[in-house]
């Protein structure tokens, strides 16, 4: 079993491929026109490209283009610490940012840079006296501790830090070493006009136009080990960085993107694809919908509300809009249909097999019974969550927990209160007057659909209060009420209740309208959801463990790729246009024209930059045009990726970068549970584009000077 899930297949494009077990896809890499070989992508011994790829912060890729620690990811993977450094008056969200020297370059607090050293196969270890007739409780006790020592056995007397990981729902287990650099500052971004030039609009489109880069450098101590911020730190030298292709790459050619995909589930059964089509997506995708309503006419109104809401809009927006396109391709591809077909045949193979035969019932159950639940978890995190308000709450009903605790201590109590009145000072500091208006109108909103939808049903002591106060016309008229007379959304009320706080105002707290209807809903969730879910999803993956190996057993001779579960992958494909409709081609490449073409002034995210109107009118592109004299912005090709993948080095077929990975098409988007080989494309920034801003648009030609160009 365990050679089967290593060996030669899925659709063409398809598979995040383990850089370790790359070998075994050499030939068909080279077949389809890759010039290196598996160990020039990964090798402990000597440099590899493994080396010049890094996991950016905790959820994007970004790559070493220089032997100073220079780093390139995505803008939006830039994007909080751009916005961090922000002010209205010094604005390099929108106005950009490009350090003339290391010394003007900026420290991003809590970033980190992730280098794998060392990748290993440890299943044997890791499943050292696991047997069948265990318990699932003393399996994994079992499993615990051989993690536990294998971890500790790896990392004694060195500086790497290192995780174990399950694969196939744990029928095997991998180890990867790391080394995690603390120290890195921004270097440089473009403004958000070209850095997210097309906004959520474009987002998850093709064709694109986005400069979507930004510039960072690593640092480290004087040994080249990581370390915390100093000014004594010295620009880290990588093993390996990217060597840059300004040739760029034809429809056809082979390409592979390197990097740290997120998460994929192509494993799921059908009854798990109906929940995520008809229920989950859907409900997620109405309240950011909602929200999305409020923050973007609030960002159209002033400058300082465009800065506040910017990060948490792009957040926002990201997941609804690619939800929207999930649901669109499961339709599409009739998921659901194509499961149950495929459950029907393993079930009449795994009939007289003992270990089989009934796991996908047990699985059908186990949805059927957590389907409230998951449910609920939904409207904690996408309609409850959603206001600052209710954030803020949270905050107090863990205050009151503390002081209603036994042997509760009053000085702690006292210390939570002060920090959180501390917190609500700064919030209050910030234009709190118009913010206090948005964040009510969402409150209300989210709460409104939230209670019609779900609540109303489930929470009876809700429906009663409200319908049996005379006084309420409408379900928002109860949630504007709770929202203003919450001490929290009162500055006044807030100081005199948290500061200098005395143990007779937890009273007030509790009978505090925001926090009476927070309760019992966080209560339910503390008290018993999340255990509930916790061993939902534990038997989950118990059973999903049993239903891929018998996947596996039933056809031995399939390939198959381990879900993306943000480790290090390659994925390989061809540059390659793709037909989302009937009579509709798109091409391979977009260009500056294109930019051109979609500028209106009237339009925040289709505002071009005159300094940008300025090179495309004199054509001066320098070396970053194409044969055709044209400046090339984006491309696509059919590298199978997902989130996490942001920031992804695309590589051509000796291994130089050609873009930096971006997104995916919206076609494409239900690929993290079914692929389509018609219709997913990942999309990518032409490294000419990034260069042409970097060089010519904000005249940081000391930056490319710091790269290895091949012309």
């Amino acid at each position: 079993m365990a050679l089967s899930m290593l060996m030669p297949s899925v659709f063409a494009d398809e598979g995040m491929w383990l850089p370790l077990l790359l070998k075994n896809k050499e030939a068909d890499m080279q077949k389809n026109g890759m010039r290196i070989s598996a160990e020039d992508i990964y090798n402990v011994n000597n440099a590899s490209l493994k080396d010049a790829v890094m996991l950016f912060g905790t959820g994007c890729t970004g790559e070493f283009v220089s032997e100073q620690g220079l780093l390139l990811t995505n803008h939006h993977c830039g994007y909080s610490f751009i916005v961090s450094h922000s002010t209205v008056e010094r604005d390099y969200l929108t106005n950009g940012f490009w350090a003339k020297s290391k010394e003007e370059e900026l420290p991003c607090k809590g970033l980190t840079i992730t280098r794998l050293v060392y990748m290993e196969d440890v299943t044997a270890k890791v499943l050292n006296e696991v047997s069948d007739n265990l318990t699932e409780t003393k399996r994994q006790e079992i499993i615990d501790a051989n993690i536990k020592k294998v971890i500790e056995q790896a990392t004694a007397n060195n500086h790497y830090k290192a995780i174990i990981k399950p694969f196939y729902y744990g029928n095997q287990y991998f180890m990867y070493v790391n080394e995690v650099f603390r120290d890195v500052r921004l270097v440089g971004t473009p403004p958000s006009n070209i850095g997210k030039f097309g906004g959520d609009t474009d987002n998850w489109m093709w064709p694109r136009h986005t400069g979507d880069f930004s510039v960072f450098r690593v640092y480290a101590d004087k040994d080249g080990k990581p370390a915390d911020y100093s000014k004594d730190n010295v620009p880290y030298k990588p093993k390996k960085h990217l060597k840059i292709n300004l040739k760029g790459v034809n429809e056809g050619e082979f390409t592979f993107v390197f990097g740290y995909p997120g998460t994929t589930k192509q494993f799921l059964t059908s009854d798990a694809v109906n929940y995520v089509q008809n229920i989950e997506d859907p409900t997620r995708i109405k309240l950011r919908t909602a929200r999305l309503d409020v923050y973007n006419r609030a960002m159209n109104e002033t400058p300082a509300q465009r800065l506040r809401y910017a990060s948490k809009v792009a957040s926002v927006a990201n997941g609804w809009k690619k939800w929207q396109g999930e649901v669109r391709g499961l339709k599409r591809l009739n998921a659901i249909e194509r499961k149950q077909a495929f459950e029907k045949e393993f079930n009449q193979w795994a009939v007289n097999k003992d270990k089989y035969k009934n796991v996908l019932a047990q699985l059908e159950k186990t949805y059927s019974d957590m389907r409230d639940l998951n449910l609920s978890y939904t409207y904690l995190n996408e309609a409850i969550f959603a206001s600052d308000l209710m954030i803020q709450v949270r905050q107090v009903a863990n205050i009151i927990s503390v002081a209603n605790a036994e042997n509760a201590d009053a000085t702690e109590v006292q210390a939570l209160a002060e920090k959180l009145y501390n917190t609500l000072s700064n919030y209050y500091a910030k234009d709190y007057v118009n913010h206090r208006k948005v964040d009510m109108e969402i409150f209300v909103k989210t709460m409104t659909i939230f209670y019609n939808d779900y609540a109303k049903d489930n929470y009876p002591w809700l429906k009663a209060q409200i319908e049996n106060d005379n006084k309420i016309v409408k379900v928002e008229d109860y949630f504007s009420n709770v929202y203003e007379k919450s001490f929290l959304s009162n500055p006044e009320k807030a100081e005199k209740l948290l500061k200098n706080f005395k143990a007779k105002n937890i009273n007030k707290m509790i009978n505090d309208p925001a926090v009476e209807l927070f309760l019992p809903i966080w209560g339910k969730y503390l008290e018993k959801d999340r255990f509930e879910l916790a061993a939902y999803d534990y038997k989950i993956d118990s059973l999903y463990r049993i239903y891929v190996a018998g996947i596996m057993e039933r056809n031995p001779n399939k390939e198959y790729y381990p879900d993306a579960n943000l480790t290090l992958r390659v994925a390989y494909g061809n540059i390659k246009t793709y037909e989302p409709k009937d009579a509709i081609r798109y091409e391979a490449f977009s260009t500056i024209e294109g930019i051109m073409e979609k500028e209106n002034p009237e339009i925040y995210d289709y505002v071009v930059e005159p300094k940008l109107k300025q090179l495309y009118k004199n054509k001066d592109y320098g070396c970053y045009a194409n044969e055709k004299g044209e400046l090339p912005v984006a491309f696509i090709a059919s590298n199978h990726t997902t989130g996490g993948n942001s920031g992804s080095p695309v590589l051509d077929r000796d291994g130089n970068l050609i873009g930096i990975n971006f997104d995916r098409n919206w076609e494409g988007t239900m690929s993290d549970i079914m692929y389509d080989p018609s219709q997913c494309r990942n999309i990518s920034l032409d490294i000419r584009y990034c260069l042409f801003i970097i060089d010519k648009f904000a005249g940081a030609s000391h930056l490319v000077e710091e790269m290895s160009i091949i012309k």
